[in-house]
């Protein structure tokens, strides 16, 4: 794979979850933009910045050691690709500072660089902490490839920072520049809320969680055929969100016990504060993680599943196909995976390639959910 080579530094970097000969890259024209922008305007050695949404660590990594960088942003595997991509070369793997988006950073920050995520609700979020964290003429700056730049970025930040200057094109990316001005004081709109009445919930949502705003329609079809009858099963929600399967499933099985895991910092907070308000003191582990990658073999009776479909603005089947593969590794003999899928990506196929016996539990015209049985 190409290296990252800017006046900064040269970086040889992995994506993650990592694949086999994976024909994506962790860096783009984007990252090699900004860097360069910042690098002509000749930083000091103690200029504070502050780094979000640096999907793969290129950005942190390579102003590490030059100037004093804190990165911040939703995603677990972003973390541990600028932990690993730090090690990769030569830096010690914690000598950024990673601050997960459902945390408060500590500013003053001299510069801001933003890469601009896929859900502005986090977007809009970040500029509204960034209040009273920005050092006297301080710059905010935001890089994107011009295909994933909506024109809402740049009124986000003009609404809440101060009058924005778009760069020229390079290689198909462009920076916004945010010149701070007198802002109101904002008050964020977020974590939203909504009601389900089957089962009788109100949902916290936090900026950057999937479905904000109303349940997505492939939970709503897996709700109502979630298994019964568990007894003290062992179960685990592979790619929570708020938690809203986990809850409907713990509520039809009060003896059962509970694994939420996501790699949203801010689904996870979501997926607490909602059990919480469902259970009070009922114990769960509710934790940011890398799948079931953390967890022991053969330790889990059941997985539930809404699995992804793309990552960032990557479409594809490869993490669904990992979250499967995690799961068969984590069940014990006889223990079963409930998934729900769009109907054309064709899950069952894939699960009979790694369970002993697959069944249609239900299907609607959109939607399939699966038993797939070890």
């Amino acid at each position: 794979m190409p290296l990252l080579t800017t006046p900064f530094a040269e970086l040889d970097l992995i994506r993650q979850p990592e694949q086999a000969n994976d024909p994506l890259q962790a860096f783009d024209a984007a990252d090699h933009y900004l860097l360069e922008h910042l690098h002509a305007q000749g930083l000091a050695a103690d200029t504070r910045v502050l780094v979000l949404n640096d999907s793969f660590g290129a950005l942190a990594a390579s102003l590490a050691g030059r100037v004093h960088v804190v990165s911040s942003g939703d995603s677990h595997l972003a973390r541990m690709a600028l932990e690993k991509n730090l090690a990769r070369n030569g830096q010690a793997f914690d000598s950024v500072p990673f601050v997960p988006a459902s945390e408060q950073w500590q500013g003053p920050f001299d510069r801001v660089l933003v890469r601009v995520p896929k859900t502005l609700a986090l977007l809009e979020e970040q500029l509204i902490r960034l209040q009273g964290h920005l050092a006297p003429g301080a710059q905010v700056i935001a890089a994107a490839m011009i295909k994933h730049l909506p024109r809402a970025a740049g009124d986000l930040m003009d609404k809440y920072l101060g009058p924005v200057q778009a760069s020229l094109a390079q290689k198909k990316a462009r920076l916004l520049t945010a010149t701070l001005a007198e802002r109101a004081a904002a008050h964020s709109p977020y974590p939203s809320h909504y009601r389900l009445d089957s089962p009788a919930l109100e949902l916290v949502n936090h900026a950057n969680v999937f479905c904000r705003e109303g349940l997505d329609i492939g939970t709503r079809a897996f709700l109502p055929h979630l298994p019964t009858g568990l007894g003290d099963a062992r179960v685990a929600d592979l790619g929570c969100g708020n938690g809203v399967l986990a809850i409907a499933c713990a509520m039809a099985n009060p003896e059962a016990d509970f694994t939420l895991v996501d790699e949203s910092y801010m689904a996870v907070q979501s997926a607490q504060e909602n059990w919480r308000a469902a259970f009070a003191e009922r114990p769960v582990t509710v934790l940011p993680g890398d799948g079931l990658a953390g967890l022991e073999k053969q330790s889990l009776d059941v997985v539930l599943c809404n699995p992804p479909f793309h990552q960032q603005q990557v479409v594809g089947d490869f993490l669904a196909w990992r979250m499967f593969q995690q799961a068969r590794e984590a069940l014990v003999v006889g223990g079963a995976l409930y998934i729900v899928g769009n109907r054309h990506l064709g899950y069952h196929s894939k699960l009979a390639r790694l369970f002993r016996g697959v069944e249609q539990v239900a299907a609607t015209p959109k939607f399939v959910i699966l038993k797939a049985r070890k």
